[in-house]
């Protein structure tokens, strides 16, 4: 198993510390009511960068976080779902929680809840039994774990009652709880492309900039591309490409911000010239320099450029 933390001695006789393999790691355990949400919260908890395992005995977890420490997998980020159904459940997460301590891992417990009623609706609506349930009723099942989880939700971090939210709210409250809000939880990525090539069906936005002066009727630009800085200087330069980057950059804040309202969290935007070589590459460039300018996460490909070079 890996080892705590240690320290060493320095010449001056002075003590210093030395991180342990598992410092930096964080862990995630997810439990909570059967039925409250559980495996939607490891969904969207995995779409925040996160290395899921459902139902995971408490037994295995310091195992593996030694494994992925020990390995060097570059997973820093490990959520479990927790499940009831083990007997032992509280003795041995107790003493994993207090192992991981002893690693220097920093965990946290997301606990989802819900009321009584709400649950029994939504195991009537699945027609599965409680896990708890046995030959009883379903009532019975739910009273059982929650007894059982009473405890775990006294020390949890975070709680949420899922009673009124619907699946696309839940995320938004883990993300407000786990990424914070607001736009900077959306991915945005920016790709050029040539129309002539045919238009992509995976952007929620596609602009047409063919309204600019085609760079490859310039001799000296025709070899170069939108990445390069005579082309790049030639296409905002042009009349009109200031004036469309100006709307089209307040177009997408407004959306971003609705969008991180409503639980999308990444979107794509495509923007097209003829041949995807020279304005388009250029314009994304420079759209891209402004939305990072506002604290977005942007990350910028060129469809057809990529294409010729592989």
């Amino acid at each position: 198993m890996s080892q705590g933390n240690e320290t060493a001695t320095h010449g001056d006789g002075q003590q210093g510390h030395i991180a342990g393999p598992a410092e930096g790691f964080e862990v995630m355990l997810i439990t909570g009511m059967s039925g409250a949400g559980r495996s939607h919260a490891a969904h969207s908890i995995e779409d925040m960068g996160w290395y899921v395992v459902d139902n995971m005995p408490p037994q295995l977890m310091v195992p593996m976080v030694d494994m992925m420490t020990a390995s060097k997998s570059g997973v820093h980020k490990l959520a479990a779902v927790i499940d009831v159904r083990s007997r032992d459940y509280f003795t041995d997460l107790s003493a994993m929680l207090s192992h991981l301590d002893d690693l220097g891992v920093k965990t946290r417990i997301l606990f989802l809840d819900a009321d009584d009623e709400v649950l029994i609706k939504r195991f009537e609506a699945v027609r599965r039994p409680h896990p708890l349930q046995r030959n009883g009723r379903l009532i019975d099942g739910i009273r059982e774990e929650r007894e059982m989880l009473e405890n775990l939700e006294e020390r949890a971090d975070i709680v949420i009652d899922t009673s009124h939210l619907s699946i696309h709210q839940l995320s938004t409250k883990l993300y407000n709880a786990l990424m914070g809000s607001g736009p900077t939880t959306v991915s945005v990525h920016i790709f050029s492309f040539g129309f002539k090539y045919g238009i992509p069906i995976d952007a929620d936005f596609v602009a047409d900039v063919r309204f600019l002066p085609n760079p490859y009727w310039v001799p000296e630009l025709r070899g170069l591309n939108g990445r390069d800085e005579p082309v790049s200087d030639y296409v905002l330069r042009s009349k009109g490409a200031t004036d469309f980057l100006d709307a089209y950059e307040k177009a997408i804040e407004i959306a971003v911000e609705g969008y991180a309202q409503e639980d999308k969290h990444y979107v794509t935007i495509a923007i097209g010239c003829t041949g995807g070589q020279h304005r388009s590459v250029a314009m994304s460039e420079a759209l891209a320099e402004r939305l990072r300018a506002h604290g977005l996460n942007v990350s910028v490909s060129a469809r057809e450029l990529d294409r010729h070079q592989s």
